[in-house]
């Protein structure tokens, strides 16, 4: 990203300088000044309780740089102001940081990674004391803080100072007896798990989420699962990928589908390089894989979390503080859940700042926040952790797949049985790579006066549009006052199509990379379907959306 103060940013290394006048290194200590200044003047008790910094196993050679090395000039900064830092020794998957932020009841969190971008980036992601990610107004403090404190200060660059210092504390230990102490509080079939006769493979991605998703099948009572042993070990080359995401489907799980093939596994498990995202296949009868995406995993979870939940609150009166979460360009799926068995659902802005701010406002008013997901193959399957976790939604997705076995059912056969329960939702997501901003600014310029000035597309082919919202200009056209409910940001793409016949479309741009997504869902009522194989859906969104690009 181009900012150092969103939720998250992520920059490539800068190849060919010297380390102590390298301008990569530079530019991760004036983020760490301003965050330092801005934390000082938010928190008059940041010295009594200081901050958790972590780091994934991204390294770039060339530059000399690496996110232990970038984690550790970041205490640096920290703790020669007098503030505690609560540095982990080791790699930790993200969600380890914002959990960590609630546990010990600290002021903020870094951690340092890029997640699946691309083997030369890196990033810096911030965690606010309510354990969520950073939102308004906190991401443009920071930012100024930044631009306020550009000159380094005495002695940053080197993190030796840190060493032997009281005020550096290692959390690795505790946390992890604690996260996963908390983690068994979600298992609901622990003889099931012990029995089960499911195998699994699972894979890192060259990833920090080996050691960890072994102690969560460890802690669940699961045999360990059999890890893919070429992608196993943390390497920042991803030597076995073009790029280090599971997002992107079978390309990545090829080594996963050969090992499972050889030891008879049914289920593959792919975390990705900073572990707090999830991608789950399953062996058909058929014989291929099928790689359920980020809306077909969120649903099953969906049903799967408050089927638990069910079982052991059989008082319905407790329905009134239940909700779920997710963003509005992932499947309305939860909603038709929520609308039939009685609880909340709520939709947030994309991203899991939003979600993870949104569920930490809901407990603090005594609300019971079960599940919240995001079509980026992103879930909160456990509300201490306020963002996306892959090691949780690893292990819980084991349970649901070895209970499903007890009853002689698949993943596939169980999400046939919620569409047909709840209704049939055909969702299609991808993206166009576009580097051009100009390009970009036109495209959207071209919906928003698509037939004359200020007027966006009456219908789509045969296909009447409904409902236009544009969250870049606060246009909503479902409201009184055609302003939009969710927030609006200026500085980033976003519009909504809304179909007569219940089909939606949403473009965006994305935050991290040079891609213009687009998402479509046709929602069908229960007892109603559209063509479950989703070609209906899949070839008028896409016409749709390539027409609509067209400069």
């Amino acid at each position: 990203m181009a900012a150092a103060a969103t939720a998250a940013t992520a920059a490539p290394g800068a190849p060919g300088m010297d380390t102590r006048l390298d301008q990569e290194t530079a530019r991760w200590l004036r983020w760490d000044r301003g965050f330092c200044r801005y934390l000082e003047k938010q928190f008059s008790d940041l010295k009594q309780r200081g901050i958790v910094i972590s780091f994934d196993a991204r390294a770039h050679p060339p530059s000399g740089g690496n996110s232990k090395r970038f984690a550790r000039l970041a205490a640096t900064t920290f703790i020669t102001q007098g503030i505690p830092v609560y540095l982990f020794s080791g790699i930790t998957p993200t969600p380890f940081v914002p959990y960590t932020v609630l546990h010990l009841k600290l002021c903020a969190g870094i951690m340092i990674t890029a997640s699946h971008n691309p083997k030369q980036d890196n990033g810096y992601k911030v965690y606010w004391d309510n354990g969520a990610q950073i939102t308004s107004p906190h991401d443009k403090g920071i930012s100024q803080a930044i631009e306020e404190n550009l000159e380094p200060w005495p002695q940053a660059w080197d993190d030796s100072l840190i060493n032997g210092s009281p005020l550096l504390r290692d959390p690795s230990a505790s946390i992890n007896k604690s996260y996963f102490e908390d983690l068994k509080k979600y298992c609901f079939h622990r003889s099931v798990n012990r029995e089960t006769k499911v195998k699994f493979v699972h894979t890192s991605v060259h990833g920090v989420g080996h050691e960890f998703v072994q102690s969560a099948f460890k802690a669940f009572g699961f045999a360990p699962p059999e890890a893919v042993p070429e992608q196993k070990d943390p390497d920042p080359e991803f030597p076995t990928v073009k790029y280090p995401n599971p997002e992107e489907g079978k390309g990545v799980l090829t080594l996963s589908f050969a090992l499972a093939d050889k030891t008879k596994a049914k289920i593959v498990l792919a975390n990705d390089p900073d572990a707090d995202r999830l991608a789950v296949a399953e062996k058909q009868d058929s014989g291929e894989w099928r790689v359920f995406s980020g809306n077909e995993l969120g649903a099953l979870l969906g049903w799967w979390l408050f089927t638990s939940w069910k079982e052991k609150n059989q008082d319905h009166s407790a329905l009134k503080d239940l909700y779920m979460l997710s963003s509005t360009v992932s499947s309305k799926i939860l909603r038709a859940i929520a609308l039939k068995e009685g609880f909340h659902f709520e939709e947030t802005l994309t991203g899991f700042k939003w979600m993870g701010n949104r569920a930490k406002q809901l407990i603090d008013q005594g609300k019971n926040v079960l599940f919240a997901f995001e079509e980026a193959i992103g879930y909160m399957c456990c509300p201490f952790v306020l963002d996306k976790d892959g090691v949780s939604a690893a292990v819980i997705s084991a349970e649901l797949a070895s209970f499903l076995a007890t009853k002689n059912l698949s993943l596939s056969q169980q999400l046939k049985a919620i569409y047909v329960e709840y209704g049939y939702h055909i969702t299609k997501a991808s993206y166009f790579i576009c580097h051009d901003q100009g390009t970009i600014k036109k495209l959207f310029e071209n919906l928003r006066n698509y037939d004359g000035k200020n007027n966006y597309p009456k219908t789509c082919g045969r296909f009447e549009i409904a409902g236009i919202r544009d969250l870049t200009t606060g246009y909503d056209d479902s409201q009184p006052d055609k302003k939009a409910v969710l927030p609006t940001s200026k500085s980033s793409q976003m519009i909504t199509f809304t179909f007569a016949n219940g089909g939606v479309a949403t473009m965006r741009t994305s935050g991290t990379e040079p891609k213009i997504k687009y998402y479509s869902e046709l929602c069908a009522p229960p007892g109603n379907r559209y063509d479950t194989d989703g070609s209906t859906c899949d070839y008028y969104s896409l016409k749709f959306l390539i027409d609509l690009c067209k400069c």
